[in-house]
């Protein structure tokens, strides 16, 4: 058996019941195979693999908080440290009902990937917790996180581990969370990523995940001989990502014409109003069909289904696992020549197997949803040097490492013969950084 086969079924057999994590760790093992290879025998002797789909550490602990009827409730947290071999470990923070071990596990294992594409000296890790902020008082909210944050920080640290926002944990979280580590350990430092302008936040940071994404998407397209201009365009989602890519896409020409959330999508053939779905989300923290009110002429449809929509290119920007076999066929009937994940792994295996080998543009999460965590680099860097930049400093840093990233996989991808192919371009280029940082620094 291959050193690679090996490795996913050990890998499989130790991590009983977490599917999504032996997803990704197949996903990425499968595409390092031309890797592995050329030099498997030193690959084996210093158990790279091992090392890499074994986490550093695996924290879980008990997060109880009051309610506002006085009720205690009690939820898990969690924070994965996977990979500190390029540096702290980094990565996002998700609170969401869904979240398990297995998820953030995943979630951790891909942020080593993502992170050394950026170039910048960071590790992977993730955490959260499965509680829903959805619905809860700002009372709540912040009871919770600071009950979160009693137990967090015994394990974080400016350059030890740096978490950030994810679902569910916007600036209102990090700020709770913020004040809790800086009230347990009295420091003041650059603890947590996505902070407020006013203590310590970077301009872009809201953004910057979204606008990553179409960075990165016009650079493969503009390879293609094409640009976004003039583009229909479908995104899943309507936080953060979604919000963020659209206005990028509309400011470089493309017509965005469907967004969603959790309990429907809207399909408006004129193109979104933006200023609307800020309003209704940001402001209201309403859902997406709210978004009839004020344009009447669209149409809302309940449950999933957002695929459906004939579009040139496609943005899943929501959450993993969103794009099926079945919408990708049904995306590629209607035309779609580009699918681009803003979000973590939010096409299924089969879907991304039908996607290359129908030849569709396709640019993988790790490469193409690294501007939130690139973002928050930059912040970590801006905290260090007790400076603020500017928005076009940053957000033109930004750019050019999304640019970057492009010139990265897309070299990648040639070298090992598989041109085009930009999921094994990423795997392969990321690997190599964290692998070659792993022999330097012998076992540890």
């Amino acid at each position: 058996m291959s050193y690679v086969d090996e490795m996913i079924t050990r890998t499989i057999e130790k991590n009983p019941g977490e599917p999504e994590f032996h997803q990704a760790v197949r996903e990425v093992l499968d595409s390092l195979r031309p890797v592995i290879e050329r030099d498997e025998e030193k690959y084996r002797r210093d158990a790279i693999l091992e090392r890499l789909t074994e986490p550093d550490r695996v924290i879980s602990f008990r997060v109880p908080w009051i309610d506002d009827k006085g009720q205690v409730q009690v939820n898990r947290g969690y924070r994965v440290q996977f990979s500190s071999a390029i540096g702290p470990y980094k990565g996002g923070l998700r609170f969401h009902p869904s979240v398990n071990q297995g998820i953030v596990k995943f979630l951790g294992f891909e942020q080593i990937f993502k992170n050394a594409l950026t170039g910048l000296p960071i590790g992977g890790g993730k955490g959260g917790a499965d509680f829903d902020p959805k619905g809860k008082s700002d009372r709540e909210v912040m009871a919770f996180c600071q009950s979160f944050m009693n137990e967090l920080y015994r394990h974080i640290g400016a350059n030890i581990d740096v978490p950030a926002g994810d679902i569910g944990v916007g600036g209102r979280e990090v700020g709770y969370l913020y004040g809790q580590y800086k009230r347990l350990t009295g420091l003041y430092e650059g603890v947590l990523t996505g902070k407020g302008l006013t203590f310590g936040g970077s301009l872009v940071r809201k953004e910057s995940t979204g606008y990553g994404l179409i960075y990165i998407t016009e650079e493969m397209l503009r390879n293609h001989d094409t640009t976004m201009s003039g583009k229909t365009i479908v995104v899943s989602g309507s936080g953060n990502v979604a919000t963020y890519a659209t206005e990028r896409a509309q400011q470089f020409g493309a017509k965005v014409v469907a967004m969603s959330d959790s309990n429907g999508y809207i399909y408006d053939p004129k193109g979104i109003r933006l200023d609307v779905v800020k309003k209704i989300k940001e402001v209201r923290r309403g859902r997406i069909k709210e978004y009839l009110d004020e344009i009447p002429t669209a149409q809302y449809v309940e449950g999933k289904g957002i695929w459906n929509i004939p579009c040139d290119i496609a943005l899943p920007c929501a959450t993993q696992n969103e794009l099926t076999l079945e919408d990708v066929k049904t995306l590629k009937a209607n035309g779609c020549f580009a699918i681009c994940e803003g979000a973590n792994m939010p096409t299924t295996q089969d879907a991304t197997d039908f996607i290359l080998e129908n030849e569709i543009l396709f640019l993988p999460g790790k490469a193409s949803n690294a501007g939130g965590v690139t973002t928050s680099a930059l912040e970590m860097t801006q905290n260090s040097e007790r400076v603020y930049w500017s928005f076009e400093k940053t957000d033109s840093r930004l750019k050019e490492i999304m640019v970057n990233i492009y010139a990265q996989i897309s070299s990648a991808a040639k070298e090992y013969g598989v041109e085009g192919n930009y999921v094994i371009g990423a795997n392969i280029a990321a690997f190599k950084k964290v692998a070659d940082a792993m022999h330097s620094q012998g076992i540890v």
